[in-house]
């Protein structure tokens, strides 16, 4: 399937564009609802790209099933109630196989039979959501919500990339609703937990919290970027078509495009439901997802119905859920972990145990709060289980077992690697270390410092700054400045015109914004935009330091809290000490007096987009700040101009959308000497 797309016409892009639609259509559904992929993973985001690109050349053909529309949409101020047709009621509880056989027994007796065929699924452990087809076509998603009503997510859930725009199959009904469980993969959980804790997040607490934070979020462009899968397991209205069954059902969900549970099948009896219960409750942790129980459910649906419900749950349906395996051990020992963004974590060390198929000997404690709620200390018998199956945690410690003379834990007021300072901020349950030298989170401090948004420092990557700091040849962001060439030349895989171009990067780094300085310090709660207001108000870095809490947190937009981080990041004498390498090195600390008459870009309000040929990005939002502009790096409808350049994002997408005059390298060139556009 190839075209020239730089040449092509109108007429042979609408065919083109079809076929391509259908053809990506095709792969998802091989890839997230039948697990048999049968492209690279390049050869199909080489086919979106050129969708992407022949809609952009022609926006008339753009759908809103289209594979295209999936990167997100604007900001939502809130979501809008959405009342179901037929609520999403939640399902009663089974907790052994007496419960099962009781169930069994009720259903027998309502029905006045002998025998009753069911269907097992795994009850996946994440958001219940209802998904509305009108005529094939996706025109609503909503969360549970209370049963009777919830939350409008459509924006998200078109993100999710297993979840069919357009249904497949050859019978369409004119009305479905996909009930179903939005979830995310264990390993995605962790990848993602593991890119909060880079970012300075909390990471989440378990696969089930971070799918529904996901798709509760009101920017469907943060949603997009969670790797977020949904499971049908039912259907809620339906027009035009009709089962018999609730397994014929779910086989009809796979033909439209949709996963179901992995194995759900019909069942004789009860007793064949309680040997899959069992058999699921032993290889529960054979999946790749979470889940916390079997769904059993009568399968015939005119007996469903004949069942009813009460005004809580179906009669025809009930959970069994799996028992958390917990297991009791000794404290040996509390230590303090410091992570890459300065956060203190106590962490519990145990005699060894086995939770689901794996050896555990530490569990996180979280913060202080945690410590105290537990009073959690050393020689205590504690108990332990997997949280979501993932992340071991204390549950309780046996207090009624504790040992003579043990002493309550309390978290040190300094850094356990550095001894720097460590606080608290009011409103925060974390401890940090604010020494920016720490050795625990030099690294990366670093490469925040050398940062497109901050000093911009091109060609120093994360692999040349960890070499640096492992080799010990630089041990805070100040030792880039006295870095020589020879250093450099130390490196794997480095040369001199690489080592070179580092240097010139830096040097040239030296003459960056007052703002960009502020910003590329790390302090706490101190992100690009407050950044920019302190260097506007106090216009250098000495008037910074000596300024007051109160005066800080009298600039609008500046909160208590990020008031008190940055006097307490001033009297930290080890940043002090940084901050006066810094000025002997000859970085500019005072942000020049600019002129505010006739400046071309007063008022404008601009945001990048893309590659540029000619600019840095850095280099270019500098320009836009000293001709009276501001840059921002999220299209809003306060955005007044967005600069695309070669491959853009979506914030293209968002000031299309919105109405912002998006224009061309080009033409900003010409902006910035005072041209007409």
């Amino acid at each position: 399937m190839k075209i020239d797309i730089s040449a092509v016409s109108y007429e042979e892009a609408k065919d083109f564009v079809k076929k391509l639609r259908r053809s990506i259509q095709q792969h998802n559904y091989l890839y997230y609802a039948r697990n048999k992929p049968e492209i690279s993973d390049h050869e199909y985001d080489q086919m979106l790209q050129d969708l992407i690109t022949l809609e952009k050349k022609f926006p008339s053909l753009v759908t809103p099933d289209s594979p295209s529309q999936r990167v997100g949409a604007p900001p939502l101020k809130e979501f809008k109630t959405v009342q179901h047709k037929i609520p999403m009621l939640s399902l009663g509880n089974a907790f052994n196989n007496e419960d099962l056989i009781n169930f069994d027994k009720r259903i027998k007796k309502e029905l006045k039979t002998d025998t009753v065929q069911y269907v097992t699924e795994l009850k996946m452990d994440g958001l219940a959501v209802s998904i509305r087809y009108e005529n094939g076509m996706l025109v609503q998603g909503a969360t549970r919500g209370n049963g009777i009503s919830g939350e409008d997510v459509t924006l998200n859930i078109k993100t999710i990339k297993n979840i069919p725009l357009k249904l497949f199959g050859n019978i369409i009904p004119a009305v479905i609703e996909i009930r179903g469980e939005v979830i995310m993969y264990k390993k995605d959980f962790e990848e993602l937990n593991k890119e909060r804790e880079r970012n300075g997040e909390p990471p989440f607490a378990n696969p089930r919290n971070a799918a529904a934070g996901s798709l509760r979020q009101l920017d469907s462009c943060i949603t997009a970027q969670r790797k977020l899968q949904m499971i049908a397991y039912g259907i809620g209205e339906v027009k035009s078509i009709s089962f018999s069954t609730h397994f014929e059902a779910l086989e009809s969900l796979k033909k439209m495009g949709f996963k179901t549970s992995p194995e759900a099948a019909p069942c004789s009896g009860i007793n064949e439901a309680i040997e899959r219960c069992e058999y699921y409750k032993n290889h529960r942790n054979d999946y790749p997802f979470e889940a916390d129980g079997i769904v059993i459910k009568v399968n015939e649906i005119a007996l469903q119905k004949k069942l009813g419900a009460t005004s809580h749950e179906p009669r025809w349906a009930i959970a069994y859920k799996f028992p958390p395996e917990e297991a009791e051990t000794t404290v040996q020992n509390i230590v303090i972990q410091v992570g890459r963004t300065g956060i203190l974590t106590p962490v519990a060390v145990f005699d060894q145990i086995e939770l689901e198929g794996s050896v555990v000997s530490r569990a996180t404690l979280h913060n202080e709060d945690q410590v105290k709620r537990l009073d959690i200390r050393i020689n205590d018998k504690i108990i332990v289980r997997k949280a979501g199956s993932v992340i071991p945690e204390v549950v309780k410690v046996l207090k009624e077992k504790r040992p003579q003379n043990t002493q309550p834990f309390n978290l040190p007021d300094k850094c356990p690697v550095c001894h720097g300072p460590a606080a608290r901020f009011e409103g925060e349950s974390a401890t940090r270390c604010i020494n920016v030298s720490c050795p625990a989170q030099v690294k990366e401090r670093i490469i925040h410092f050398a940062s497109r948004n901050a000093m911009d420092i091109d060609a120093l990557g994360d692999k040349i700054i960890n070499q640096l700091v492992d080799k010990k040849i630089i041990s805070d962001y100040s030792d880039l400045y006295y870095l020589k060439k020879e250093d450099l030349l130390e490196l794997e895989r480095m040369g001199e015109i690489l080592a070179e171009k580092i240097l010139r990067n830096i040097q040239q780094s030296k003459n960056k914004n007052l703002s960009n300085l502020i910003y590329a310090l790390g302090i706490f709660q101190v992100g690009k935009y407050t950044a920019n207001l302190l260097a506007k108000r106090f216009k250098s870095i000495d008037a910074l330091k000596a300024a007051k809490e109160d005066e800080i947190h009298a600039i609008g937009g500046i909160g208590p809290i990020t008031a008190e981080s940055i006097k307490k990041f001033f009297a930290s004498e080890q940043n002090i000490e940084i901050l006066r390498k810094l000025k002997t090195a000859g970085i500019k600390m005072e942000e020049e007096e600019i002129k505010t008459q006739n400046l071309p870009l007063k008022e404008e309000k601009i945001v990048f987009t893309g590659t540029l040929k000619n600019f840095l990005r850095g280099e270019a939002q500098d320009i836009v700040k000293n001709l009276g502009g501001e840059t921002f790096e999220t299209v809003t409808k306060t955005t007044t101009i967005v600069v695309s350049g070669e491959n853009p994002g979506s914030k293209y997408e968002k000031a299309k959308a919105l109405g912002i005059k998006i224009i061309s390298e080009d033409e900003f060139k010409k902006l910035i000497t005072g041209g007409k556009i």
